[in-house]
């Protein structure tokens, strides 16, 4: 009988530890990556300026390119810094806008990207797509999944703790978005990816019962976020990742001034959409969730008011006009809108 199997785009080397950036240069060499280090660093403000000073001795020939911000017009001048030389590869260190900017600028030059994140605010640090601020609203875009991502506990441990709750909701929502994935096979058809599906589930249930504070916990949630990235590419859509939880972000980001971090808003929007869906058992596990890790579970946690929301929401579908999630099933009014989170924010009291 003939054995049937699939080639799946991933990243060749993934070091997950305290202390991993230090083994940037020989894990480069060793992989194949760049032999002599002929390197195009690229970092923001933040610790990626203080990793490049630390990789100078290990890594000579590398030069520096800063960028100021995830703007696609931060990622166009990169483009152009990136074609004055030759490289071997782009490595990106810094938080996410500055991975997912020259995670894009190198996947445009078509140079192989290394993921050096020091901040865990969401799964763009192994994912195929590139999130830009343009004209004012951020826009996805599809690059290349990086060939390689490291994360250094060390760094991840002195970030922000809001970054690390972040990270936290957008792993979250991915079980929310998997059910609108099924909702969306069951009233249209099409497929499912099962094994896009079973690692967005394994990352989203992996952080389910951890409480923070711990390495173990930070490298958990790394793992996890680097397996939504990789469902991502397998699936070739961020649909195990992405349901109406992104698209209230989205609406969110486009209208309403984006009023937290990413995957704070994701983690809200999935908490709704789960109880649209009438989803008790995961609303449950998800409320649980969320409120060990002190995820805003109402419209004023993200510094809102009730009626921003109900815009949001009604905006929601427009975001991304080609998905079909509980919001497109429901189509409802404003006002059915407005009834339907009234009713939800009665469940905070409960």
């Amino acid at each position: 009988m003939p054995l049937l199997a699939r080639t799946v785009a991933t990243p060749i080397a993934i070091e997950v530890r305290p202390g991993a950036v230090e083994s940037l240069a020989p894990l480069l060499k060793d992989g194949r990556i760049s032999q002599g280090g002929k390197l195009a660093i690229v970092i923001g403000p933040g610790h990626g300026e203080m990793i490049a000073e630390g990789l100078a001795g290990s890594l000579p020939s590398a030069s520096i390119h800063v960028v100021a911000g995830g703007t696609l017009d931060a990622a166009l001048a990169l483009i152009q810094g990136l074609r004055g030389d030759f490289y071997d590869a782009v490595v990106g260190i810094g938080g996410g806008r500055t991975v997912d900017a020259a995670k894009y600028a190198a996947s445009m030059v078509g140079l192989p990207f290394v993921s050096v994140a020091t901040t865990l605010t969401h799964d763009g640090l192994a994912s195929p797509v590139a999130t830009l601020e343009a004209n004012g609203r951020k826009a996805s875009f599809g690059v290349h999944v990086p060939i390689a991502v490291v994360v250094d506990i060390e760094q991840v441990r002195s970030a922000p703790i809001e970054h690390v709750r972040s990270g936290v909701g957008d792993v979250l929502s991915n079980l929310s978005a998997i059910a609108d994935w099924e909702l969306s096979v069951r009233e249209h058809g099409g497929g499912m990816d099962g094994l896009a599906v079973s690692l967005a589930r394994t990352a989203g249930e992996a952080i389910l019962d951890l409480a923070p504070g711990t390495d173990r916990f930070l490298t958990t949630l790394a793992e996890a976020l680097i397996l939504s990235g990789i469902a991502m590419t397998v699936a070739g859509t961020s649909r195990p990742c992405s349901g109406a939880c992104h698209e209230i972000s989205h609406a969110l980001d486009a209208f309403h001034g984006s009023p937290g971090l990413h995957g704070a808003q994701v983690a809200f929007g999935a908490r709704f959409a789960t109880w649209l869906r009438g989803d008790d058992e995961l609303f449950d596990v998800l409320d649980a969730s969320m409120r060990v890790h002190h995820l805003p579970r109402s419209p004023a946690d993200l510094g809102i008011d009730r009626d921003a929301f109900v815009d949001a929401v009604v905006e929601a579908p427009r975001t991304r006009p080609d998905r079909y999630t509980v919001l497109e099933y429901l189509d409802l009014t404003p006002a059915q809108v407005g009834e339907q989170i009234d009713a939800y924010l009665d469940t905070l009291d409960r």
